[in-house]
């Protein structure tokens, strides 16, 4: 039987939103990032802070974006070492979460600015990945901005650096590297959704 409500493995919301809990925690953790806990079909549920709602793997948002250079090379990001969450990893451009009120592109935008100080003048395509546990309970939406000739910057605050791959390096990577990359990226590759294989590297295999 489907759950209506949002919910990790338990398969139950878990009790501290109805409790007030996340205000309590919120008072505790001033500035905390906000996200929304959906339901099984990405429905809005409420607003709880981001560490919160990872802790109860609860159902929620993210973005991820792809950056190509003008050859068609795709740009990965590596982590920085202190993230909570695959440390110095390499992948893909440019993440982030959809903070509670904010839409797709705009939070899409936003992590592309944030980490790699990109302005997106369009984003492409859109291919939905659902909520799983393989995700980390995130409905995961992919964006390109294609091929751009502006240089990617990676913050310092958010990543430890950077690079430009095509197709065959990105298979030598995971032939005999995939421990240093995000499952998240090596999933992509092997749905065929990072390389489209076309003159316009980036537009588009990605379907909505």
């Amino acid at each position: 039987m489907e759950h209506s409500l949002a919910a990790g493995p338990a398969g139950v919301l878990p009790a501290m939103i109805a409790s007030g809990a996340p205000a309590a925690w919120l008072a505790r953790n001033p500035g905390a990032e906000l996200v929304e806990v959906v339901d099984l079909r990405n429905r809005p549920l409420a607003v709880m802070p981001l560490p919160v709602v990872h802790a109860q793997q609860l159902f929620h948002r993210s973005v991820l974006v792809l950056v190509y250079n003008p050859q068609g090379k795709l740009y990965l990001q590596q982590r920085s070492r202190t993230k909570a969450v695959y440390p110095s990893r390499w992948d893909v451009s440019a993440s982030g979460h959809v903070q509670a009120g904010e839409s797709l592109e705009d939070a899409a935008r936003r992590e592309l600015f944030e980490e790699l100080d990109i302005q997106a003048e369009r984003l492409m395509g859109r291919l939905q990945v659902p909520a799983t546990p393989l995700t980390g309970y995130e409905f995961v939406t992919v964006f390109t901005v294609g091929r751009v000739h502006a240089v990617p910057r990676p913050n310092p605050a958010e990543l430890d650096g950077g690079m430009f791959v095509d197709a065959d390096e990105m298979d030598y990577l995971i032939r005999d590297y995939v421990d240093v990359l995000t499952p998240g990226l090596v999933h992509l590759h092997e749905r065929g959704q990072l390389f489209p294989g076309s003159q316009n590297a980036a537009g588009l295999l990605l379907t909505p």
